[in-house]
């Protein structure tokens, strides 16, 4: 009883790009389906509530839906209905058929197997005629293929029996490597200064290559020294102190020898102790005191 079932199945599993071949598999399938049902409505197999589902598709197969109904909240309460039946017919399938035993010597196990399972598979059927009904919905709304390609060859195109149009076409392309010089002849300007055909304006010292290099050079100035080069013009003008980590906690060794530099280092300090006597520490605090 199930061969119609499973026809429809592989038939439904088939895929094609070619709307009118998945069209042909979408009816086919659904034919199908329908047979077996039919064989199982002829037999008084169906429960009510899938005899009432039946009866609906019947009535309008095009907008089958296995929960008839536009109130949201009453379609979701169906589809769950459902779902949880399903999974209950599942799970008792896989608990018969992990447990061969039980069919064994017992005409009403295997039965109760049997009928399970057509009841599943109605399930299964009534949720793929939805389906298939929602496909070929989209389907009738796709554009009808086009029996000619836009690109293709047609013998009354003049241009394409035209054998002068390529070479007549290349003289107008912008890229081309003839020079307007020699393509337009004629004076340049008029009397009155108007411009009688196209030129192009260049520097008295620029040639074609120079111009190249200018059209195609990069959008960003590049540079003109390196990173050492820069440093050393740096540290050339002043711009870099130098100093600084383990060498500035190094102190000179004055020359005792060195009288001029002696005297030196020995003013300097005195200055110091001068500025320190003169300034105790704190004295420019004032806050605001005078």
């Amino acid at each position: 009883m199930s061969i119609a079932y499973h026809l429809a199945e592989l038939v439904q599993k088939l895929r094609t790009t070619d709307i009118p071949s998945r069209k042909g598999n979408l009816l086919q399938a659904r034919g199908y389906y329908e047979r077996f049902m039919k064989l199982l409505d002829s037999y008084d197999m169906l429960s009510r509530s899938d005899a009432k589902l039946w009866e609906a598709y019947t009535e309008d197969k095009e907008h089958f839906s296995t929960a008839n109904t536009k109130d949201a909240a009453a379609r979701r309460e169906v589809k769950i209905a459902r779902f949880r039946e399903e999974k209950e017919l599942k799970q008792k399938l896989e608990y018969i058929r992990a447990n061969p035993k039980l069919a064994e010597n017992d005409d009403s196990t295997i039965r109760d197997l049997h009928l399970t399972n057509l009841t599943h598979q109605t399930h299964q059927t009534f949720a793929s005629l939805e389906s298939l009904a929602q496909e070929l919905h989209i389907i009738s709304l796709a554009p009808p293929p086009s029996s000619t390609p836009s690109h293709a060859f047609s013998p009354n195109d003049p241009d394409a029996r035209d054998p002068t149009r390529e070479s007549a076409a290349s003289t107008d392309r912008l890229d081309t490597t003839i020079p307007l010089s020699t393509r337009y002849t004629g004076p340049l300007l008029s009397k009155t200064g108007k411009p009688l055909r196209p030129f192009t304006l260049t520097g008295s010292s620029m040639s074609r290559s120079q111009m190249t290099r200018d059209v195609f050079r990069p959008d960003h100035s590049l540079p003109t020294m390196s990173i050492d080069q820069y440093l050393e013009e740096e540290r050339k003008r002043g711009g870099i102190i130098e100093g600084g980590g383990e060498q500035s906690g190094i102190r000179e060794v004055v020359d005792e020898d060195d009288l001029d530099k002696a005297d030196e280092e020995t003013m300097k300090a005195r200055a110091w102790d001068e500025f320190v006597e003169g300034n105790p520490k704190g004295s420019g605090n004032t806050i605001n005191r005078g």
